[in-house]
């Protein structure tokens, strides 16, 4: 996730949408757990996981898609407004889509972690819960603080979140269940971090 700030808002989805409508291209805004928050242009090493995990993709997966930048419809009853990292769907999913497509079909989510403030909040804790309960089956997190990959699987459609979470170290293997069922190989994650 690229670096992010936040307002309070009690706006509706829909006066939401409208504003990130006419947001210039250098940001995008996000709308999750009742806020508004505003993604920054990433930086280069941010960029290069992200096309690390596309290629991986693309070699072992050339049926799917990975999407930068989709705006998703999140959380409970679609209130929430996501643009993970990357999105990860079959070939073709998105064309015909709006600028916020319902999650259905989405195979992983994707976030890579900032060095900002409210990567904790938002990437760790508030994100999972939005992903789960849009029922996306897979959340990858990519957290260059602690140079680790958080895997969450099975989402919990109730109470939001994953029933499975399982964490591995830059460096090691790390199994990406169905639907994705692929391995990747991180040890060269090791050069993106400060």
């Amino acid at each position: 996730m690229t670096v992010m700030a936040e307002r309070t808002s009690q706006m509706s989805v829909q006066e939401f949408e409208k504003i990130a409508s006419t947001a210039p291209e250098t940001v995008t805004l996000e709308f999750i757990n009742g806020r508004i928050g505003v993604k920054k242009v990433a930086d280069g090493d941010h960029d290069t996981i992200v096309t690390w995990l596309a290629r991986r993709c693309m070699q072992t997966r050339p049926d799917l898609d990975l999407y930068q930048g989709r705006g998703l419809r999140v959380e409970a009853y679609r209130e929430g407004r996501a643009k993970p990292d990357a999105v990860i769907a079959p070939e073709a999913h998105f064309a015909g889509h709006g600028e916020w497509a319902d999650p259905a079909g989405v195979l992983m989510v994707v976030e890579v972690t900032s060095y900002d403030s409210d990567t904790d909040r938002r990437d760790r804790h508030e994100k999972p819960t939005a992903y789960g309960q849009a029922g996306i089956p897979l959340y990858l997190l990519i957290d260059r603080h602690s140079c680790t990959l958080t895997v969450h699987s099975g989402p919990d459609r109730q109470i939001g979140g994953y029933r499975d979470v399982h964490t591995s170290k830059f460096g090691e293997k790390v199994a990406l269940p169905g639907p994705m069922g692929i391995e990747l190989d991180t040890e060269i994650l090791k050069n993106y971090v400060r």
